[in-house]
């Protein structure tokens, strides 16, 4: 059976990845802060591992390096909200396998996990909802959440850091898109 860590520190999305990958033969267990993780890392010996980079205040591309020493051949994918070529680079050059910006579907994190095809087919229809690919309205307004929660709700320096005017970010946060496709 394949072995699958989450270290995340929001509780709820661990839970619903762990669901999902569970219905792909993953045996999973949760950490929520760095400090617990190399402790659930050593005992359960995980074959994979999903790694969120913003763990509350730490960062967890402080967890690669000592995770990869522990195991050095587990699979290991960065998942972020705040994804960025530099962090991208910086997680690889630091021994991750994969890096994810969130939202993710399960096809992607079964792919980016690198499970064969096989364990793909085994999908219900409850996966295949849940999986409904974002628009790209709605990856834009979690992105500006997640930048704006980032500034604890400073509007004006959430526009500045996305280089938008204020008037445009304050439209945009207004008009909560769809979550799939169909416009």
């Amino acid at each position: 059976m394949k072995r699958l860590l989450i270290i995340e520190d929001d509780q709820g999305l661990a839970a619903i990845l762990s669901r999902r990958m569970a219905r792909h033969g993953f045996e999973c267990q949760l950490s929520h802060d760095a400090s617990d993780a190399l402790l659930t890392a050593r005992h359960f010996q995980p074959s994979h591992i999903l790694l969120d980079m913003k763990l509350a205040k730490d960062n967890g591309l402080n967890l690669i390096v000592p995770l990869r020493n522990l195991l050095p051949k587990t699979m290991m994918v960065l998942l972020t909200g705040y994804a960025s070529i530099a962090t991208a680079v910086e997680a690889m050059r630091l021994g991750a396998n994969n890096y994810l910006a969130k939202p993710v579907d399960t096809h992607t994190l079964l792919a980016a996990l690198d499970v064969n095809k096989d364990a793909m087919q085994g999908e219900t229809k409850s996966d295949e909802q849940d999986d409904l690919p974002l628009n790209p309205k709605r990856l834009e307004w979690e992105h500006i959440q997640q930048v704006l929660s980032a500034n604890q709700g400073n509007v004006s320096e959430t526009a500045r850091q996305l280089g938008m005017h204020r008037r445009t970010l304050q439209r945009k946060l207004l008009k909560k898109p769809v979550s799939s496709l169909s416009n």
